[in-house]
C-alpha cells in the first residue's frame, strides 16, 4: 500500500511537461531531472544510476520517464524483497504508457492507475491477479491489513484454476472485485477484527476499526502496558492488526505510552473525548483502557492530534555521499526543519515542501525548544547538524533543554536521533587512519566551558599520550586558544609529531594537510578546520605523489 510520496524522475527536458502533468495526481511529489539535460526541476542529480538506486534503498516509490529497460537495468543489483520494496513506475517521455515494474506488494498498481487516469491511457498492468478479478489481494487498500500474506500467492493461483471461494465477514472493495464468490467455497477470505489464524485456504484481512483509549497514560510502565493490552485483546479475542489507533487525553502525560505505540506500530493521537468518532460503539471497558469498534474502518489522521516526533540528525562533515540513508529518508518524511542557516542549505534537495526554521550559529538553546514545541503540537520535526549531532552537536543541545525545562507536554515526544560520519572521522580517513589507537575529542572553545578545564583536559589528554582531534580551534573572537593548546601539547609532545589539518570536508575547497606540532600556528586554522594531534607512535608513510599517508599503530 502507497503510504509516501513518490519522487519522479526525469532524464531529459522533453519528458518535464509529461511529469508535471502526472505529478498533478501526487500532492507533494518532487521532481528529480538530470542536471546536464534538465532545468525547472525541483531537485537536479548528477549521476542516474546512484540516485534512482539511493531512492530505492529509501524505500521512496519512484515514477521514472524513461525506458522501462533502463529502470530495470539500474535497481537489478539492489533489488530487494518483493514485500518490502517501494513502488517503482515507468512512463513513456510523452506519456503514452505507464508501465508498474516493482512493489506489487507495496501499491505499485494504484500507483499506475493514478497516474495513468491522469494522462487518459490504460496503465500496463501485467498482474494476474488483478487482470483477471480487477483486485490486487496482496495489497488491501487504506484501512485493511493482510494477516497472512505468507500464503497469498499460492491463495491467488487457486483462485485462478477456478478453486470455489466464499466471503466470511463484509468489505465493499472486495464485493466489488470480479471475484466469483461462492455461499460455499473451498476456500475462504475472511474480514474480521477476530484474532482468527490465516492459511493456505483461507486469506484473514483486518479492518483498522478498532481504537484503544487510554485515559490513565502514566498508570503504568511500557511493560506493562504491553501486557494490559496484549491481555484486553486476547480476552476479546480481537486483533492487534484492527486497531487504528491509541487515543490518549490531551490533558494527560504518560511519556510510558509513546513507546507502547511504537512497539506496537499503532499511531498515538491526543483527543479531547469529543474528538472520538461518535459512532464508536464500546466493546471492552476498564478504569485504564477502553477498547471502541466501529462500524468501518478508520483513518487515524481524522482523530484528534498526531503524537510529535522529533530527529535529531547529522548530515556528516559536508558531502552529500557522508550522509546516511537512515538520515535521507528522515528528512523526506517531516514536516518541518530546525537548524543553523548553512545546515539547512546543504538539505535543500530533500527540504522542497517542508517549513524550514533558520537561525543563527549560536542559538543551539533556542532552536532546540523551538524544535521541541514544534514536535509537543504534533508536527515531524527534524533538527539539522552536520558532522553527528552527538559531537559537539545539537543532540546535546535538545537533551539539555529537555532536562532542564522539562515541559510536561514534551514528554509525549517521540524522540530520536540519528547518527552521522563525525568531521574527525571524515578528516582521519582523508589521510590515513592517526586514529588508529586511543583517542579523544576536545573543543578549544571557552564559549561553554572555562579554559581552565579545557587546558586540564589537553594536558591529560597529552600525558596518556592519546591522539586528539581539535574541534572549534579558532574563530574571529578567539585567536589565541590554539598557541596556548601547542604549549601545554609541547610539554609532553615532540615538535616533530604529525598535526593533520583538514578544512572544508565534504566541500568545495576541501583541504587535507600534514604539518609538525612545532609548525602549528593559529593562522593554519579557521572555524572550518578540524586539527588531528598525533600521539607519540603516530607514524607517516611517503606516498608516490609526495604526500604522506599517517597512521597510529594498533599495538603500543
Amino acid at each position: 500500500m502507497l503510504v509516501r510520496t513518490p519522487i519522479v524522475v526525469v532524464l531529459n527536458q522533453v519528458s518535464v511537461p509529461t511529469a508535471r502533468q502526472l505529478m498533478t495526481a501526487l500532492p507533494g511529489a518532487q521532481l528529480y531531472g538530470l542536471a546536464s539535460r534538465t532545468t525547472d526541476v525541483d531537485v537536479s542529480f548528477a549521476n542516474f544510476g546512484d540516485t534512482v538506486r539511493q531512492l530505492y534503498r529509501e524505500g521512496v516509490p519512484m515514477i521514472g520517464l524513461c525506458a522501462a529497460g533502463i529502470l530495470i537495468r539500474t535497481l537489478a543489483p539492489v533489488l530487494t524483497d518483493t514485500k518490502t520494496e517501494p513502488p517503482v513506475v515507468a512512463v513513456a517521455a510523452d506519456g503514452s504508457a505507464v508501465v508498474p515494474l516493482l512493489g506489487g506488494m507495496t501499491g505499485v498498481n494504484a500507483l499506475a492507475e493514478k497516474i495513468a487516469t491522469v494522462l487518459n491511457v490504460r496503465p500496463a498492468i501485467t498482474t494476474t491477479g488483478k487482470l483477471q478479478f480487477n483486485i490486487v489481494l496482496p495489497d488491501p487498500p487504506m484501512g485493511y491489513r493482510l494477516a497472512n500474506p505468507e500464503h497469498v500467492k499460492a491463495f491467488i493461483a487457486d483462485l485462478i484454476a477456478g478453486v470455489s471461494v466464499s466471503l466470511d465477514g463484509d468489505a465493499p472493495w472486495l464485493t466489488a472485485s470480479d471475484i466469483p464468490f461462492a455461499v460455499t467455497g473451498k476456500r475462504t477470505i475472511s474480514v474480521t477484527t477476530q484474532a482468527i489464524p490465516g492459511s493456505l485456504e483461507r486469506l484473514v484481512y483486518h479492518p483498522t476499526s478498532l481504537v484503544l483509549a487510554i485515559t490513565q497514560p502514566s498508570q503504568f510502565t511500557i511493560t506493562e502496558w504491553i501486557d494490559v493490552i496484549s491481555d484486553r485483546l486476547t480476552t476479546a479475542n480481537l486483533a492487534l492488526a484492527a486497531v487504528a489507533c491509541i487515543a490518549i487525553p490531551k490533558t494527560t502525560v504518560g511519556a510510558a505510552i509513546a513507546g507502547v505505540g511504537k512497539i506496537c506500530n499503532l499511531p498515538i493521537r491526543f483527543v479531547e473525548s469529543a474528538q472520538l468518532p461518535p459512532d464508536l460503539t464500546v466493546i471492552s471497558h476498564d478504569p485504564n483502557l477502553t477498547i471502541f469498534s466501529a462500524k468501518q474502518p478508520i483513518d487515524p489522521h481524522q482523530i484528534g492530534q498526531a503524537q510529535g516526533k522529533l530527529t535529531v540528525v547529522g548530515t556528516g562533515p559536508g558531502s552529500p555521499q557522508w550522509m546516511s540513508p537512515q538520515v535521507r529518508e528522515t528528512i523526506r518524511a517531516a514536516t518541518d526543519l530546525v537548524g543553523y542557516h548553512t545546515y539547512l542549505d546543504l538539505v535543500k534537495d530533500l527540504s522542497v515542501g517542508k517549513e524550514c526554521h533558520g537561525s543563527d550559529n549560536r542559538v543551539e538553546l533556542d532552536r532546540s525548544r523551538l524544535a521541541l514545541d514544534l514536535a509537543a503540537s504534533g508536527k515531524n520535526v527534524v533538527v539539522v547538524s552536520s558532522g553527528d549531532p552527538g559531537i559537539f552537536a545539537m543532540a546535546s543541545a535538545v537533551l539539555e533543554v529537555l532536562d532542564r525545562e522539562a515541559k510536561p507536554e514534551w514528554q509525549t515526544i517521540d524522540l530520536q536521533i540519528n547518527p552521522g560520519i563525525s568531521a574527525m572521522q571524515a578528516a582521519a580517513a582523508a589521510i590515513g587512519a592517526p586514529l588508529g589507537h586511543d583517542f579523544c575529542a576536545i573543543s578549544l572553545s571557552d564559549l561553554l566551558k572555562p579554559w581552565e578545564v579545557v587546558a586540564a583536559r589537553i594536558a591529560a589528554a597529552a600525558e596518556a599520550d592519546f591522539a586528539i582531534a581539535f574541534y572549534n580551534p579558532i574563530s574571529s573572537q578567539r585567536s589565541w586558544q590554539l598557541a596556548a593548546a601547542k604549549e601545554i601539547l609541547l610539554k609532553s609532545r615532540s615538535t616533530t609529531t604529525p598535526v593533520i589539518l583538514a578544512r572544508n570536508l565534504g566541500r568545495t575547497g576541501q583541504e587535507v594537510k600534514v604539518i609538525t606540532l612545532g609548525e602549528l600556528a593559529p593562522a593554519s586554522a579557521d572555524m572550518r578546520t578540524v586539527i588531528l594531534i598525533g600521539s607519540s607512535q603516530t607514524k607517516l608513510i611517503p606516498r608516490a605523489d609526495g604526500s604522506n599517508w599517517v597512521y597510529t599503530p594498533r599495538s603500543y
